[in-house]
């Protein structure tokens, strides 16, 4: 039996890893931005000797294979062709909109915008739409995603689908500041992308089932939701009347400062599910949220809905319930920016 064992000092051993592990992601953390500072100095050295002999057309590629011969040489392999021009093109997305601090061809820019690292700064370049790129910039940072959770992010979409359900000045504001949550629809999407429980599209499953494929994927369900949620319980019973009844799931958002009931139909939604879920919605605000706290918001996830039939069944200042669909493949970004596009035609006042 070892020392640390015998005397019973786990909390011992925990202390000195967790020391050790936190000075690694430092040394990491460190590593990557200034491995981010240095590409982008070198990018932007790049830029202004191509700019001193720009009369020879082909100078450009010349300085490029000439300097990746050398520096692979006393540096070791890393500064392809492809490499170096990626770092100019890092340099003409991200270094000209701020200012250089650095004025001598040694230093490094010292840039506090640049937060990410360098395999983030490679996927984001390769998005086109300048307000898109932006978005999710913004909300890498602030949700402190990795590459992994940056990719499905975008493949699934997340800036189209929250562009559907706003307007031209309020799309504008995603790439300002991101996805900013103030009031309950400023949290919904529509679809919401369950692709991580492995469900076919067109497969037969219960509600059960879908359930439980998203508790066993509950983390990244949390992501697919967005901001602020947590997760409080699935089939949370309550009763009154002497009669019981399970809410499918229950979070709290804590940015909202509430309660977000949710209840899953896999088939056509009614009038009647809307029912329902205005008497879960009512019981919370009634019973259950204290006074400090904000009303209850109900969400159904469903696999087809007609608008209108949600619009007519509901108060027409409703600001708590909200129905969705969820789709179990990736959807089509081309569908999707089509759709943005024909929303667009509704508001003619903020173009």
């Amino acid at each position: 039996m070892s020392i640390i064992e015998h005397n019973k000092q786990p909390d011992f051993y925990n202390k000195v890893a967790n020391l050790l592990k936190e000075a690694k992601e430092s040394v990491v953390r460190i590593i990557n931005k200034t491995m981010v500072y240095t590409y982008i100095e070198i990018g932007r050295m790049i830029v202004e000797e191509e700019q001193n002999g720009k009369e020879r057309a082909d100078y450009g590629k010349q300085i490029l294979k000439e300097l990746s011969n050398r520096l692979n040489i006393e540096f070791g392999k890393g500064f392809s062709v492809t490499n170096l021009q990626q770092m100019k093109n890092f340099y003409n997305v991200y270094g000209k909109q701020q200012t250089v601090s650095a004025k001598s061809e040694n230093a490094i820019v010292q840039n506090e915008n640049l937060q990410l690292s360098w395999s983030h700064y490679l996927f984001l370049m390769r998005i086109d739409n300048i307000d898109e790129r932006k978005f999710y910039e913004i909300e890498t940072i602030d949700n402190n995603w990795s590459l992994r959770e940056l990719r499905r992010q975008f493949d699934t979409s997340l800036y189209e689908r929250l562009a559907l359900s706003r307007d031209k000045k309020a799309i504008k504001e995603l790439s300002k500041k991101g996805q900013i949550i103030e009031k309950a629809k400023d949290s919904l999407k529509d679809p919401y992308i369950l692709e991580f429980i492995g469900l076919p599209e067109n497969e037969k499953y219960s509600e059960s089932e879908l359930e439980q494929k998203i508790i066993d994927k509950l983390e990244h369900f949390l992501l697919e939701l967005g901001k602020g949620f947590t997760f409080v319980g699935r089939q949370v019973r309550f009763t009154f009347d002497e009669e019981h009844f399970r809410v499918d799931l229950v979070f709290y958002n804590r940015l909202l400062q509430c309660f977000v009931v949710i209840d899953l139909k896999i088939g056509k939604l009614t009038h009647q599910d809307i029912g329902q879920m205005q008497m879960y919605v009512n019981y919370y605000d009634r019973f259950v949220k204290l006074d400090s706290e904000n009303k209850t918001i109900g969400i159904i996830l469903c696999k087809d809905k007609k608008d209108t039939l949600v619009e007519i069944t509901l108060p027409e200042n409703n600001e708590q319930i909200f129905a969705s669909k969820y789709q179990t493949v990736l959807p089509s970004k081309k569908e999707l920016k089509q759709l943005i596009e024909n929303k667009g035609n509704e508001y003619p006042s903020n173009r």
